[in-house]
């Protein structure tokens, strides 16, 4: 009776944590370190054009950006950063620091670190 109780994370039992789903992956470990860095990108809403954004911080699960435009949480989104194809996000948070938003899937940390090598703020 108590092994039904115990619920096994997906990171534990041995997945790869970037090839989950974020659904999947937040409920695992929603502390994924974030990395302070300045990249120039470009954003887009849905049912809209992109627009420049400057992205502030970055972790396998999600970044934050500075973009001027104001989306309420729950809004999809797509991030083209420089040599890569749009990721698909979600709005989490918008405050004094941007807009927070979570990939729908992990980023794969050879990608973050390549980006952290490249734009990392001094």
């Amino acid at each position: 009776m108590t092994d039904s109780l115990v619920h096994s994370s997906p990171i534990s039992a041995g997945h790869n944590p970037a090839a989950m789903p974020y659904g999947i992956a937040q409920g695992a470990d929603r502390c994924a370190l974030r990395h302070q860095i300045s990249i120039p990108a470009k954003m887009r809403f849905s049912c809209s054009s992109s627009f420049p954004v400057q992205v502030t911080d970055m972790s396998v699960a999600g970044y934050t950006c500075d973009a001027l435009q104001t989306a309420h949480p729950g809004t999809l989104c797509w991030l083209t950063l420089p040599g890569l194809g749009a990721l698909e996000a979600e709005v989490v948070r918008r405050d004094n620091q941007g807009i927070g938003c979570s990939f729908k899937n992990l980023l794969n940390p050879a990608v973050l670190d390549h980006y952290i090598a490249k734009y990392r703020m001094a």
